[in-house]
């Protein structure tokens, strides 16, 4: 049992402490008017709650696609994530987010709050999920095969699949590449996130909009792509042993530390079988003729669609 100073002092001059509060305790008291929703993505559950039911609401297309409502249970052990968004009270009001009752961010500007929140939950079931392998990746189907893209923030990633796609390319993530024990890729289709050149603010862009469309079965990897955007470079890409393929996808693996194993196995699977190249790129249109130079071009969407 943890005490305070004060419960520890009162404890000393023969008071009787405060009951223990256990962390499922804080995470299942509710606020009079909390509005409480549960979900389940890719086998990670998670609590969201607010008093303000519209603001709940704004939080909904920013969680995880591929999501499940659920029935909020306390388990014996171990209680879900809680998220709990907080109006604060004063001259200019802020946006707060706990999770299990610590303090993770405050904003003023709803967007970015909105966006900071999503980032977070994504975040926690990429690195909690045990189904599945995350990759910070984006990923296209070209035909039967997944290309997947791995990188960080600012690699370029998110552009260069925005150009496959109007290529013809199907649309799976620009955020994380979720893989399979069989190596196969799974849809995280949720919105583009296009940035800004002069901001670098994140704009929503529903694949739609390029003229798209987004994958719905997984796809058995047959290409990874390691580059780095240079403008006005050439793309002169060298091929990795699988070896290598491996310790840099796993670089980019959200639960490379929290479950090494899983993610080690699923990715020695994925890279003896799969073509893995690495270079630095200009255009984006670069790497899609050499796409269609290995792999083929993809048929049109009319005559697909037909």
């Amino acid at each position: 049992m943890f005490l305070s100073a004060e419960e520890g002092e009162a404890l000393r001059m023969g008071a009787t402490p405060t009951p223990y509060r256990s962390l499922k305790s804080l995470m299942t008291e509710v606020p009079p008017g909390e509005q409480r929703r549960s979900f389940s993505a890719f086998g990670v559950d998670f609590t969201i709650c607010s008093v303000c039911d519209q603001l709940l609401r704004d939080c909904l297309p920013y969680l995880p696609p591929c999501r499940t409502e659920t029935t909020y249970k306390i388990d014996k052990a171990v209680a879900p994530v809680t998220y709990r968004i907080h109006l604060s009270a004063g001259r200019k009001s802020a946006l707060l987010l706990t999770v299990n009752g610590r303090k993770r961010a405050r904003c003023y500007d709803r967007t970015e709050f909105l966006e900071r929140f999503g980032s977070t939950v994504a975040l926690h079931v990429a690195d909690n999920s045990r189904k599945l392998v995350f990759l910070h990746a984006g990923v296209v189907g070209w035909g039967e095969l997944g290309i997947v893209i791995p990188g960080r923030s600012f690699s370029g990633k998110t552009t260069l699949v925005a150009e496959l796609v109007r290529a013809g390319a199907t649309y799976y993530s620009d955020e994380f590449a979720v893989v399979d024990r069989q190596g196969r890729v799974h849809p995280y289709p949720r919105p583009l996130q296009i940035r800004d050149g002069c901001s670098y603010r994140q704009t929503r862009c529903p694949v739609a909009s390029l003229g798209g469309t987004a994958g719905e079965k997984p796809l058995r990897i047959g290409l990874v792509i390691f580059s780095q955007y240079r403008e006005g470079a050439s793309w002169l890409p060298e091929e990795l042993s699988p070896g290598i393929n491996c310790l840099r996808m796993l670089d980019n693996t959200i639960s490379a530390r929290s479950a090494p194993a899983i993610a080690l196995s699923t990715l020695k699977r994925v890279a003896s079988k799969t073509v893995a190249v690495s270079g630095t790129r200009g255009d984006s249109h670069q790497i899609i003729q050499w796409i269609i130079a290995k792999f083929g071009p993809l048929p049109s969407r009319s005559a697909h669609s037909a």
